[in-house]
């Protein structure tokens, strides 16, 4: 009779990295004692010759093995291997499958890697989101050689806004203020211009966003930010930068912000900007 083991070994066996399977048998085997387990992770488990191999040596040393198998062959490899041998082996996903193909009577995709590919996605929302904070109104010129997407325009059309929202599909955006009596960082002449995004916007809808602004903090509705003749000179302005540039512009008067994202998006997927 086979000795109760000290130290359990635990085969870690998945159809992709394995990080499900050991982050619960970690969960499982800390309820025992000092929770002091062998793992021996199998990832990228391809073909039934590998199940076999897992189990032959499974088998020598009184292992366990926890599968995380989505591939139908392999899962029935495995539920076959199991009933040959004498080895303790546990579904981590299986039962769980199961339960949500019969209350959503869907099948699953049956594609390994599927969590990893959704944590990744999550990962590069978070890096998207902290890279546009950190290049918000022109606040690091250094980075703007680094963005996917370059938003350019003058004060209230925008940038901002459209920054934080492509930033949460995952885009890496820096966006730059012009301002007529501040010269442009050579740094934006260096990026293709595929990646600058010019913003300009009616004179008169754009004065009466920025008397909302200059309400909202309290301040001098009668101060020069809010002339329309100042507010034509700074979109004259900016109107030739973006020419020098060789950048799309994109007119955001009366539009909402998710419109003007989803054009932005398109071009940077490589399809038609309009």
């Amino acid at each position: 009779m086979k000795q109760a083991s000290e130290k359990p070994i635990v085969y870690i066996v998945s159809d992709s990295i394995g990080d499900t399977a050991e982050f619960v048998v970690k969960a499982v085997a800390s309820q025992f004692n000092s929770g002091n387990v062998d793992m021996r992770r199998v990832p990228f488990v391809e073909n039934k010759e590998q199940i076999k191999d897992i189990f032959h040596e499974a088998s020598e040393c009184n292992a366990i093995i926890a599968y995380t198998l989505v591939v139908p062959e392999l899962r029935k490899a495995m539920e076959q291997e199991t009933l040959n041998h004498s080895v303790c082996t546990a579904d981590i996903l299986g039962s769980l499958m199961g339960a949500f193909s019969r209350v959503t009577c869907k099948q699953p995709s049956y594609e390994p890697g599927m969590l990893r590919q959704l944590d990744e996605a999550y990962f590069r929302r978070v890096a998207a989101v902290e890279f546009a904070v950190k290049h918000d109104d022109g606040k690091d010129p250094r980075g703007l050689t680094l963005a996917e997407v370059v938003l350019v325009g003058i004060s209230r059309t925008s940038k901002t806004p459209l920054s934080m929202y492509l930033a949460h599909q995952g885009i890496m955006v820096a966006n730059l203020p012009l301002v007529p009596e501040v010269d442009v960082p050579e740094e934006l002449f260096w990026i293709p211009p595929e990646k600058i995004i010019g913003l300009v916007i009616n004179p008169e809808q754009l004065r009466t966003i920025r008397m909302e602004r200059l309400k909202a903090l309290g301040l001098d509705e009668d101060a020069d930010y809010v002339n329309v003749s100042r507010i034509e000179e700074e979109l004259t302005y900016a109107r030739r930068v973006m020419k020098k540039l060789g950048c799309t512009v994109y007119d955001v008067s009366n539009k909402a912000v998710e419109e003007v994202a989803n054009r932005i998006i398109r071009l940077v997927k490589g399809g038609n900007p309009i």
